[in-house]
């Protein structure tokens, strides 16, 4: 995510963007917040006392959430390129904005694809008790059950557990046809080994949070038979995803794991804002970014009223 929007920044700064006469140059302020609520505050505190003119992030939505109030405050917009919960936009606050499909778009899909694609009547569900993994799992089950899936047990572990042996173990006894998990690849991918271990035949299914390479790394060779999913559209068939991914490996020798894209459509589609009006002060551009028509890298980005991305893939 880091990398996409340094990207982005290198562009503007090559472009020479001016605005009132003066030439802009676009600086990134990097921080962490360890993915936890509470660190995530006090980084949003700090970077609000910076007036920093947009945040770009966080990563997870347990933390761009609380997050999000301290930049409502401040005045500070801030563009979410992969906190999926939809309650980060649903608090009414107007500097908050999503460039990246939420929960209860890729949850309904999920629901269909296990009933629909994979046949599955019996469904077993786990999740992390995170904003991001419950919310996704809520979403899930939901649309599940409208479809004629019965959920024969709901499961909860931590974003720290590493050892699901209990879990699974009450999961085999009402053996499902698929276990839902709700939550990232660190404990997708050990829960996935000790699926198999465990005897358990019944593929996984989870979201974005696990979709990733570090979770084959993590579940070894009980990797196989499980599917995932991302939101938006694959590089190729993003315009001009095949160029920024090669630009995007050759610079950072890595491949891409998801929000590079996103990140990068952030920083454009704020900085497109100011050049629209012609000012950095939030007040004046905020209007012109929640009515914007940009062609980004992953999508034609445009906002709802929540300032959630229209039709998110």
């Amino acid at each position: 995510m880091e990398n996409g929007a340094r990207l982005a920044i290198e562009d503007l700064n090559a472009q020479g963007l001016a605005i009132g006469g003066r030439r802009l140059r676009f600086e990134a302020v990097v921080e962490d917040d360890r993915a936890d609520p509470a660190s995530a505050t006090t980084v949003a505190q700090k970077l609000a006392d910076a007036h920093v003119h947009a945040v770009i992030g966080h990563l997870n939505s347990g933390t761009t959430i609380p997050a999000s109030r301290i930049y409502h405050d401040a005045g500070i917009v801030q563009v979410s390129p992969s906190a999926t919960n939809p309650t980060y936009t649903r608090q009414g606050y107007k500097t908050a904005f999503r460039v990246f499909a939420d929960d209860v778009q890729q949850g309904s899909v999920l629901g269909g694809f296990a009933t629909g694609k994979l046949g599955a009547k019996k469904i077993a569900i786990i999740d992390d008790r995170t904003a991001y993994g419950q919310g996704l799992a809520d979403e899930f089950e939901k649309a599940a059950k409208a479809a004629g899936a019965e959920v024969v047990t709901r499961e909860y572990t931590t974003d720290k557990e590493t050892d699901f042996a209990a879990i699974l173990t009450k999961v085999k006894s009402t053996k499902p046809d698929l276990v839902f998990y709700g939550g990232m690849d660190t404990q997708a991918g050990p829960m996935a080994r000790q699926l198999k271990t465990l005897g358990i035949t019944a593929p996984m299914l989870f979201g974005d949070g696990a979709c990733t390479v570090e979770f084959h790394k993590l579940a070894g060779e009980g990797a196989e038979g499980h599917y995932c999913s991302l939101p938006g559209v694959p590089l190729d068939q993003m315009a001009g995803g095949t160029a920024f991914r090669d630009r995007y490996k050759a610079k950072y020798k890595t491949d891409i794991q998801l929000y590079a894209p996103y990140a990068y459509d952030a920083v454009r589609v704020v900085a497109e804002a100011m050049k629209q009006v012609g000012s950095t002060e939030t007040a004046k551009f905020l209007p012109a970014l929640a009515a914007l028509n940009y062609p980004g890298l992953s999508a034609q980005i445009q906002f709802d009223e929540k300032g959630d991305i229209k039709d998110g893939a």
